[in-house]
């Protein structure tokens, strides 16, 4: 919150939800009746779908409105009307429009092996978990055993240089991963 005030924002509203909620009506007129310029949303579906449709119905989107959604995809951007999204920003570590060539190689084999409209995305869990396994290989070939404590040892400082988005590496003492993430915008019901 801090950074939006320092920065000459203000914020207009917050609020939370059980994950079964759908009902964003009142929520909706809230934010317009604010003149909220931009949401920065963390509703996971499936109340995402109908919050995004109230939200272009009340011409949020047109009338010059801003969505951030941090874990929105291209799975599910496919799965909403382009013109409920035009202009979503979101950041992951991973968008199919990444043009490393890892990335893209992956992508190909991906798409060539499974067939279908389940597509290999950030938000669906694919590059976390392509990066966890690759994570976990390189600990048990540093240790040399798949001994639990001495993959956790090689695993704290653990070093892939080749994932869906680039390189990622644990950063040692921290249990955090350090990785590229990206800023994507939905355009046209695709992903730049």
């Amino acid at each position: 919150k801090r950074m939006v005030t320092q920065n000459g924002g203000a914020i207009m509203g917050e609020e939370y939800f059980p994950l079964d909620h759908t009902d964003y009506r009142e929520t909706v007129k809230k934010i317009v009746s604010t003149g909220t310029e931009v949401i920065f949303n963390t509703i996971v579906p499936p109340g995402l779908t109908p919050f995004l449709e109230e939200l272009h119905n009340a011409g949020f989107i047109e009338n010059g409105g801003k969505i951030i959604c941090t874990y929105f995809d291209e799975n599910f951007l496919n799965l909403v009307p382009a013109e409920h999204v035009e202009g979503l920003y979101s950041c992951l570590d991973y968008y199919q429009g990444i043009d490393d060539p890892f990335s893209q190689e992956l992508l190909k084999d991906y798409n060539r092996r499974f067939p279908g409209s389940a597509m290999f995305t950030a938000g669906s869990g694919c590059s976390g978990h392509y990066k966890a396994l690759k994570l976990w290989e390189a600990a048990v070939k540093e240790a040399g055993t798949i001994n639990q404590q001495a993959v956790i040892k090689a695993l704290d400082h653990a070093f892939i240089d080749q994932a869906p988005g680039g390189p990622a590496e644990l950063v040692p003492g921290h249990h955090h991963l350090r990785l590229n993430m990206y800023i994507a915008q939905a355009r046209n019901g695709k992903f730049k």
